[in-house]
């Protein structure tokens, strides 16, 4: 009689990666302000310990300037990862629309999308992505104000 090992148990399934992505809130070029970095940092933090307090003290800010910067103009992605991080509904934000997100396509194009990548519940960085959709609405504003320039005169 032939003896087979065995069967192994089965793996436990593969902690997931998340991501949260957002547009930075554009904000004052300050060393010790809430760079684009730092608010990619703290979004990350903030899911990993699920307490703003906890959250600001890892990234060296104030816990009043957290929740400024989440009042801010142009901050609705911020404040959407913010509810996302914290397991919070919150009204999705299309990233692509100036009406859902307040910023300029301009400027999204310029500082691009802040992805927070979390593994296994950890934080585990903050990658920067370019905002293609928002470079190709850009160019097609840009467009079409030279049309309506050679149009004009």
């Amino acid at each position: 009689m032939k003896h087979w090992p065995p069967p192994s148990p089965p793996r436990p399934p593969r902690p997931r990666l998340s991501l949260f992505q957002f547009h930075p809130v554009p904000v004052g070029r300050r060393a010790d302000g809430w760079t684009p970095a730092r608010q990619g940092a703290f979004i990350g933090h903030l899911a990993e310990t699920r307490s703003v307090i906890a959250a600001c003290r890892r990234v060296k800010m104030g816990r009043e300037s957290a929740y400024r910067l989440r009042r801010r103009r142009g901050a609705a992605g911020f404040a959407a990862a913010w509810d996302k991080a914290l397991g919070k509904p919150h009204t999705p934000v299309d990233l692509a629309s100036p009406k859902s997100t307040g910023l300029h396509a301009g400027y999204r194009s310029k500082v691009g999308i802040m992805q927070v990548r979390m593994f296994a519940g950890r934080y585990r960085g903050t990658y920067w992505k370019p905002d293609n959709n928002a470079l190709l609405s850009h160019l097609a504003q840009l467009d079409r104000a030279c049309r309506e320039i050679d149009e004009g005169g």
